[in-house]
This record gives C-alpha cells, sequence and structure tokens, in this order.
C-alpha cells in the first residue's frame, strides 16, 4: 500500500486538531452557562445533594413570606392613647351610648370592643368577635349595648351580633342564625340602630335609603333623589333620618311611629339649603338641636334645627366657615357632643374648628398611613378618635375644653350671688386642669 505523502500528513493533523479544541471551547461555554445560571459550578453539590436533587427540594420547601407592613408612626402634644390590635386596616368604629365601649371593625375578620376607661392607661385591653368567611366593612351599637350590627363587605348584607356576659366579666359574641336579607343593589355608605331601638337604617350609594324593623322587614323605602348618597345617618333623638349627596344639600325625613310603637310613615321634614356645591358629610349635635354640614363648595356650615318644621319653618344658620380643602377632595366630619367643636378629616390630616369663631383651633397632620375611614367624639366630649389604618388615635379635645374654660369665666362675670359664684368657680378650676392635662 501507498503511503500518504507527508504534507498530506501534517494537513490531516491540523484538521483533527482544529476539530477537537472546537469541541472543547463549546463544553466550556455550556458550563459557564451553567454557572452563571445556578450561582456555582457545575457539579458541585449544594445542602449535601446533587444539584438535581438540591434544586427540586428548595422547590418543595421554599416558602414565601409577606413582610408584616410597617406600623405608621404619628406624635402629637394631644395624642392620648393609639389602639392598635388590629391586623388590618380599620374602616369603622362606634361607641356605645352607655359610653363604656368603643367598637371596631377591620378587613382581618374581626371586630374588636375596647374597654373605654383604659383609653389613658398604657395597656389597652379589648375584646375580639370573628365574622366568619367575611368582614365587616361597617359597625354599629345596639341602645341597650347587648348586641351589634355589621355590615357584610362580601355578603353586602346586614349580620347582627349579640353579647353575652361572662362569669370572669368578659363577653361572647354570637351571631344570629340568619342575616339580613339582600336588598340595596348598589355599595353601602352608612348604617345606623334609632337610640328608640324601634328600627335600623341602611343607605347605599345610589339614591336608597331604607328602613327596616329589628326583625330584618324593610318598613319603608326613600329615594333621596339625589342622583347618588354620600352619606347617611340617624340623628340622635331619633327622630329623623338624613342624607347628602350630588346637590348641594341635606335632605331630612320623620321616622314616624304611633302611640303604641307601630311604625307609620316617613315623611319629609326639613332640608339645609345654603351650599353651592355636593355636600360630602354631616353630623348631629348630641340633642339633634344642632346639624354641621360640609361641602365641595370649600365650606362648612354650622345649623339651628330646633325649629317648628310643620309650620314650614326653616332651619337657621349660625356660622359658615372656609375649609379649601374640601372644594379638591372628598372629606369627613364629626360634631362634638355640645356642638362646640368641628372636626374635619381630609386624606390623613385632621383640623378641628371653633364653631363659637369659626377658627381653626388645631391641626394634625399625616395622623394615618392611609386616608382617614371614620372620625368621631366619644359620647363625652372629652375625646376625638380616628382610624384609617391599623390603629384608632385618641386625641385630646382640648378646643372643647377651652370652650367650656371661656363659657365658665363668662357666666362667673354674669353671676348674681355668691353661692353660684362659688359653684361655678369651681366648675371653672376643674375645667382649667382639665385643659391643662390635655395640652
Amino acid at each position: 500500500m501507498e503511503l500518504p505523502q507527508m504534507p498530506e500528513l501534517m494537513g490531516l493533523s491540523l484538521l483533527l486538531g482544529l476539530l477537537a479544541l472546537m469541541a472543547t471551547a463549546a463544553v466550556a461555554r455550556g458550563w459557564l452557562r451553567a454557572e452563571e445560571e445556578t450561582g456555582r459550578p457545575v457539579g458541585q453539590k449544594a445542602n449535601g445533594l446533587p444539584p438535581d436533587k438540591s434544586l427540586k427540594s428548595k422547590k418543595q420547601k421554599q416558602r414565601i413570606r409577606k413582610e408584616k407592613p410597617q406600623q405608621h408612626n404619628f406624635t402629637h402634644r394631644l395624642l392620648a392613647a393609639a389602639l392598635k390590635s388590629h391586623n388590618g386596616n380599620i374602616s369603622c368604629m362606634d361607641f356605645s351610648s352607655n359610653g363604656k365601649y368603643l367598637a371596631t371593625c377591620a378587613d382581618d375578620r374581626t371586630i374588636r370592643i375596647w374597654s373605654t376607661k383604659d383609653f389613658l392607661q398604657r395597656e389597652h385591653r379589648s375584646m375580639r368577635a370573628n365574622v366568619e368567611l367575611d368582614h365587616a366593612i361597617l359597625v354599629r351599637f345596639s341602645p341597650d349595648c347587648r348586641a351589634f350590627i355589621v355590615w357584610l363587605a362580601n355578603g353586602d348584607t346586614l349580620r347582627v351580633f349579640k353579647m353575652t356576659k361572662r362569669e370572669d366579666g368578659g363577653y361572647t359574641f354570637t351571631a344570629t342564625p340568619e342575616d339580613f336579607p339582600k336588598k340595596h343593589k348598589a355599595s353601602i355608605v352608612n348604617i345606623g340602630i334609632a337610640d328608640t331601638g324601634k328600627f335600623i337604617m341602611t343607605a347605599s350609594s345610589d339614591t336608597t335609603i331604607l328602613i327596616w324593623n329589628l326583625k330584618g322587614q324593610v318598613l319603608s323605602t326613600i329615594n333621596t333623589n339625589q342622583m347618588n348618597n354620600t352619606y347617611a345617618a340617624i340623628s340622635p333623638c331619633s327622630r329623623f333620618v338624613a342624607s347628602c349627596g350630588f346637590t348641594p344639600d341635606v335632605k331630612v325625613w320623620e321616622v314616624c311611629f304611633g302611640k303604641k310603637g307601630d311604625f307609620q310613615e316617613v315623611v319629609r321634614a326639613f332640608e339645609l339649603k345654603g351650599h353651592s356645591a355636593a355636600v360630602h358629610f354631616f353630623a348631629f349635635s348630641n340633642d339633634s338641636r344642632r346639624m354641621a354640614s360640609v361641602s365641595k363648595d370649600g365650606t362648612w356650615k354650622l345649623w339651628d334645627t330646633d325649629v317648628e318644621y310643620k309650620k314650614q319653618q326653616d332651619p337657621y344658620l349660625l356660622r359658615t366657615g372656609r375649609f379649601q380643602e374640601a372644594s379638591t377632595m372628598p372629606c369627613r366630619l364629626a360634631l362634638s357632643p355640645d356642638s362646640q367643636v368641628l372636626a374635619l378629616a381630609c386624606g390623613t390630616s385632621i383640623h378641628l374648628y371653633s364653631t363659637r369663631r369659626g377658627e381653626e383651633e388645631e391641626r394634625f397632620e399625616q395622623v394615618h398611613g392611609e386616608c382617614i375611614t371614620d372620625l368621631s367624639f366619644d359620647i363625652t366630649g372629652r375625646f376625638l378618635a380616628s382610624c384609617g389604618d391599623r390603629a384608632v388615635r385618641l386625641f385630646h379635645n382640648a378646643p372643647g375644653h377651652r370652650a367650656v374654660v371661656e363659657e365658665m369665666q363668662g357666666l362667673l362675670k354674669r353671676a348674681s350671688n355668691e353661692s353660684t359664684r362659688q359653684r361655678l368657680q369651681q366648675q371653672l378650676t376643674q375645667a382649667q386642669m382639665t385643659l391643662g392635662y390635655s395640652t
């Protein structure tokens, strides 16, 4: 056999060597890619296991942990307390008529019942009621404080919880077997129970207000004719139901019952007229003789509603104040029980006004991490409560205490006999001590 010549052999060797180098380079590139993807050299064990088993084990054991949101921090010289047991955002709160409790509901599927006597203590006790398979967005105490009602977020209906006192002083909370029937077609804006215990009110964002008896039967349907409702409420005297919305007025109806307690009818009572744009919110004083409203026109108004409306007498406008924030975004309003102080919440800030002078006296900014969802004075007027994230913040009502001091000083100057002067001086001294404590 004839052997190949030397030049041909050299060429073949070079070709084979080049192919070998190319194959080696390709394998190396593959290993490098594998290292980049896994973050470690190929073939290295992870947690003492081969690579394939390690990845599989990691996927099985790995759990996604949700980071708990940071609680919003707020400090102020008038901050009395912060209630922080909820794990979800609080949407509504209600003080009991006996002044002993505050109820709060949140999207953590619980209602908390707080003891008001603990407000100034270091520890704030609360009792928890669970909302099965749902969560409450509104809560209201019954007049006898032995029950409360909630509006269910997903069920779109009303549920009643009964409170039973235990031997240890705590309470057991039991939901009634059946919820109220579904009647509203739009989202709810508020619920309430009359202090007489004769009826329940629910209002939705269309133009509908329903009056129910305590057994879940609809007694009357009110069409507000306001294009939409932004708020509705029962007066503390239980005679009236009022609503506001797209129109520049607040409409008030009387819910009439017979002498034997039987429901008769709902009749139009009076209106608060004077705003030039939609009304965001309104509130009653504790005796229902005063009402306050805030409008998109950038003003708030205080009204005397102690009128003979059956004789066509209209409410009197007592005071108008400026609140420019209301012209750009919705806001909430609370009126102190004695109608001396008006609280306005817009976004995450709260403004306190003297209704006597119409001037802003206090301002709290960035009170909550979310927009304020509810605002209310306690029944004594000592505290103002707000919620908007996972906490309720309680403020000393310093403007209210100042108003009492001013009133006592005026009465003392006009007092004619010594016994009256001594009594007023004692009340003045007590009011001044309370004001000093709260500031």
